[in-house]
Parts: C-alpha cells; sequence; structure tokens
C-alpha cells in the first residue's frame, strides 16, 4: 500500500489505529480514582493512570521485542 508515494505497511497502520484508540480512550476518562499501593491508597485522575499503563506497557513490549530480535 502506498500513502503519498511512500510504501506503509499494515502493521504500521494497525499501530496508528491502536494509538489513536488508545489516545481518545485515556481521554475520555477523566474522573479521579483511588488506587490501593500495598498499604497507601492514592487519588488519581483515571487518565493519568491509564498514561502509565499504557506507557510501561510499551516499554516491557519495546524490551520484550528487542531481546527476542537478538536471538
Amino acid at each position: 500500500m502506498t500513502v503519498k508515494g511512500r510504501d506503509v505497511r499494515i502493521r504500521t497502520i494497525g499501530i496508528a489505529a491502536l494509538a489513536v484508540l488508545a489516545i481518545w480512550f485515556i481521554a475520555a476518562n477523566t474522573a479521579s480514582v483511588a488506587i490501593r499501593l500495598w498499604v497507601p491508597t492514592v487519588t488519581l485522575p483515571l487518565w493519568a493512570v491509564l498514561t502509565v499503563t499504557l506507557a510501561v506497557g510499551l516499554v516491557m513490549g519495546w524490551f520484550i521485542a528487542r531481546r527476542r530480535a537478538r536471538r
């Protein structure tokens, strides 16, 4: 598939679509939530919790993909 003369893989389009959906989902959830971290309970906006969760997931996925690529 080409866009403006450049080859674009279906994987790239899928990743872009998932990124847009993730950003929309995070932006739509703005209420505050209480999160229990073993002992303390912290109250944060849900968008912040979702953003941190997304970032941790992306970093973990990147490390796993990098490790598999080295094998």
